[in-house]
């Protein structure tokens, strides 16, 4: 399972929000036995703008279909 999300205050530890914590909490339990969680950068600027950031994500949530529930965490854009 995938998760994309953006950080704009360069945080080593975002995991994402809220609503998608709660729903890796469930899904980490029901595998907790074999569990390894990876952070990876997709994407960055050092110039970009926060549109321009929210942008990327959403073209990264389509190109990855991190919005569907058999492969990701994100509920927005809904497919």
């Amino acid at each position: 399972m995938i998760y994309v999300g953006m950080d704009l205050t360069g945080s080593i530890s975002y995991f994402g929000s809220p609503s998608a914590k709660d729903r890796m909490a469930a899904d980490l339990a029901e595998h907790r036995l074999d569990l390894t969680a990876r952070k990876q950068i997709l994407w960055e600027s050092d110039t970009a703008t926060d549109a321009e950031v929210r942008a990327m994500e959403i073209k990264l949530i389509r190109e990855l279909h991190a919005n569907d529930p058999a492969i990701g965490y994100n509920l927005t854009p809904r497919l």
